[in-house]
C-alpha cells in the first residue's frame, strides 16, 4: 500500500490500513479454497473476513466518511454502496453454484476499493480532517471494540 503521504503516521489510518492488510491476506485464501472447488472452505474465510469488515466498515462510515463528505460526497456514496455490495456477497451462503463467479467478481471489487480507499480517501484524509475529526474517529473505533 502506499506510504508517499504520510497518513500512515496517523493511528486511525495505520488501524484501517493494517485491517485492509488482513483483508488482502485472507482474499488470497478465498481464492486458493475456490481454486480446489472447495465453496465452504472459501465460505468459512468471507465469515473471517467479515468480523474484521464490520468493525472497519463501522470506523469508516461514522468515523471518516461524515468528516469527508462535504468534500466529496459522490466518492463517499459510491464507496458506501461498494461495502453493501461487497458484503452482502461474502455473507451469502456457499450453496448456489453460482456463488463462485459472484465472489470473484466481489473479491475484484474489494481489492479495487481497497486502493481507492489507499490511494485516495486516507492521503484526501489528511487535508481535511480536523482534529475533532480524528477525535470523533477515534471514538467510534472504540465503540466497535466494545
Amino acid at each position: 500500500m502506499c506510504e508517499y503521504c504520510g497518513c500512515q503516521d496517523v493511528p486511525a489510518i495505520a488501524e484501517l490500513s493494517a485491517e485492509h492488510d488482513d483483508i488482502v491476506a485472507q482474499m488470497a485464501k478465498v481464492t486458493e479454497a475456490l481454486a480446489r472447488g472447495d465453496a465452504e472452505g472459501a465460505s468459512q474465510v468471507c465469515k473471517q473476513m467479515l468480523t474484521v469488515l464490520g468493525p472497519h466498515t463501522t470506523v469508516e462510515e461514522q468515523g471518516l466518511f461524515p468528516a469527508m463528505r462535504g468534500e466529496f460526497a459522490e466518492q463517499v456514496e459510491a464507496l458506501q454502496a461498494e461495502h453493501r455490495a461487497i458484503e452482502a456477497v461474502l455473507a451469502e451462503p456457499p450453496t448456489n453454484p453460482e456463488w463462485p463467479a459472484r465472489l470473484t467478481a466481489a473479491l475484484h471489487q474489494l481489492r479495487e476499493h481497497i486502493l481507492k480507499e489507499q490511494d485516495g480517501v486516507f492521503p484526501a484524509s489528511l487535508a481535511i480532517l480536523a482534529p475533532e475529526d480524528w477525535d470523533h474517529l477515534d471514538e467510534v473505533r472504540a465503540g466497535t471494540q466494545r
